[in-house]
């Protein structure tokens, strides 16, 4: 069954047309950088943007800063709401559920496929914004090493090898799956109580939109730990010098209880539902 979904996932154009939209905006961001030579000022703008004109071995993490706030939650929540819901709504999740299927084993096959979908979107955009930040910006990823910007390190001239720039690069690509691997629990759970397709996509977008008022909202310091979106930054502490792990491991923790509560809450409703459709 997760071959069967793995296949269907690579087989759709919409996948390689939701990479495509991912990778659009960091190519649009680092031609306008390139051509005008002005990037945003230290402290402003995404994150690594003001760095990148004289290294372009740091543009994927500046690719990956400009995804992560919309693009990137907006794909995951769409194809996550559409895993169960679109099913239903096609009238092709009972005849998957005549066949010789559990309903366990069909929902580990969409989650195993929603896993595979959010890593291959941001080892996409990491590859491509790579290749984009050396031809356009060349990369000084030498032996000598790569200096990270202030405005991120908080300290001037830190430098880190080409290898610390690497295991820090796949740590973030391990960081934000998970991150996103929250977006997909709530838009699959969702996706388990609605046979609108749309209806799971919006109602997670709506979680998320509410979460990122609320972490800006001091009033709502109380639950701000607790938010889904309260650490999706965090990943930027990968390149500070020495790496501050706090945030880190809480936003981590925090992204798996999201993953057990949600994924529980969709199987124990998913195995009990009367299919009709």
């Amino acid at each position: 069954m997760i071959r069967v979904e793995l296949a269907k996932l690579f087989r759709r154009p919409r996948t390689y047309v939701i990479a495509g939209l991912l990778c659009a905006l960091p190519f649009i961001v680092a031609v306008f950088l390139a051509t005008t030579r002005i990037p945003p000022p230290p402290g402003q703008g995404g994150a690594f943007l003001s760095a990148v004109l004289s290294n372009g071995a740091l543009y994927p993490a500046a690719a990956l800063a400009l995804v992560l706030p919309v693009l990137l939650p907006v794909s995951v929540a769409v194809l996550a709401g559409d895993a169960v819901a679109g099913e239903a709504a096609a009238g092709t999740l009972r005849y998957l559920l005549i066949r010789p299927v559990g309903r366990t084993r069909l929902l580990v096959a969409k989650l195993v496929s929603l896993i595979a979908f959010v890593l291959f979107a941001i080892v996409t955009v990491l590859v491509t914004s790579y290749l984009t930040g050396t031809a356009l910006f060349g990369a000084q990823a030498t032996d000598a090493g790569v200096t990270l910007p202030a405005d991120v390190t908080s300290l001037s001239g830190v430098t880190i090898t080409p290898a610390g720039l690497a295991w820090r690069l796949l740590a973030t690509v391990g960081y934000l799956t998970i991150s996103m691997l929250g977006v997909a629990a709530i838009a699959l759970f969702l996706s388990t109580v609605t046979d609108s397709a749309l209806g799971a996509a919006m109602g997670a977008l709506a979680v998320l939109v509410v979460s990122q008022v609320l972490v800006t909202l001091d009033a709502a310091a109380a639950v701000r730990p607790y938010l889904p979106t309260r650490y999706w930054l965090a990943w930027i502490d990968f390149f500070r010098e020495p790496v501050l792990w706090r945030d880190i491991e809480r936003g981590a923790a925090l992204q798996v209880v999201y993953l057990v509560v949600l994924l529980g809450a969709a199987w124990a409703n998913f195995t009990t539902r009367d299919v009709t459709t």
